[in-house]
Formats: structure tokens, sequence, C-alpha cells
């Protein structure tokens, strides 16, 4: 279909596409503000918290990458940058010499802990609370699958 086929947006469809242009700007400044007090940025709690949800607290580190968003080059900065505060270790992948995996140190686990209060706070004061809760399911299916479609 050609450009000039599509139809235009609605005054809703204008109001969400343009809102949501705004929210993803603000909101990552917003977050790194909220957790600036923490010691970690958004991304290294984010990275620290999905290793330790993962088994052994180990992640290969293109799964890391995607499950954060991230690219490959991204994945590698902010996990050797947790690296060299003892947050995080890189090893070889035991069943792969190719690959690496992340794996989350006791340390890393007890900063995680300590900024999650801090990550929580934020969550819902910026987000989640906002959300009526009975639109909070639909919307959360939605999100993922917009975010899984992008990954």
């Amino acid at each position: 279909m050609s450009v000039t086929a599509l139809a235009p947006l609605s005054s809703d469809e204008t109001q969400l596409w343009q809102s949501l242009g705004r929210l993803v700007h603000s909101l990552p400044r917003a977050l790194e503000d909220d957790m600036s007090r923490t010691g970690v940025t958004m991304t290294e709690f984010a990275v620290l918290l999905l290793l330790s949800e993962a088994p052994g607290r180990r992640l290969r580190m293109s799964a890391l990458a995607s499950r954060a968003g991230l690219t490959a080059s991204r994945i590698t900065r902010v996990v050797d940058g947790l690296g060299k505060h003892g947050l995080v270790r890189k090893e070889r992948h035991g069943e792969d010499a190719r690959g690496n995996d992340a794996i989350l140190t006791d340390e890393g686990l007890r900063v995680m802990r300590a900024a999650q209060p801090a990550h929580l706070a934020s969550a819902r004061k910026r987000v989640l609370d906002k959300i009526p809760p009975e639109l909070l399911p639909e919307l959360a299916r939605t999100v993922t699958a917009l975010a899984d479609e992008l990954a």
C-alpha cells in the first residue's frame, strides 16, 4: 500500500501516537532521575533484575540483550561496566564456547535488592498508579505484544 493511500489518523490515534512519542523520550529521563540515588542506572538495574530472575542467576549475553531490549554492543558495555564493580561476571558458555554468559554475583544481587525499592516506587509513581486497575490487564498484554514485535 502506498503512503498516499493510507487513511489519516483519527484524533484519538493522533493523540495516542504523539503522546507515545513524548513518553518514550521523557519517561527514561524521569526513571533515570529516580534511580540516580541508588548507584545504578535504570538500564543496569534492569540487567541485574533479569539476571536475578534467571536460573542460576545466569543468562547468555544474546538472551540478556533480547530480554532487556538492548543491542549486542550495548549489553556488552553494560555488563562490562557492571563487571568492573564486581556485580556481574562473564564466562564462556558451557555448551557453546562461541558465546558468553552473564552471571549475577552475590554483590550484584545485594545491589539489585538495595535498589529495588526505588525502582518499584518509580514504576508506581511514574506509570502504574496512573492506570485504572480495570485497564491494566489489557494494556499489559498490548504493550507486551508491541515490545515483543519490535524485539
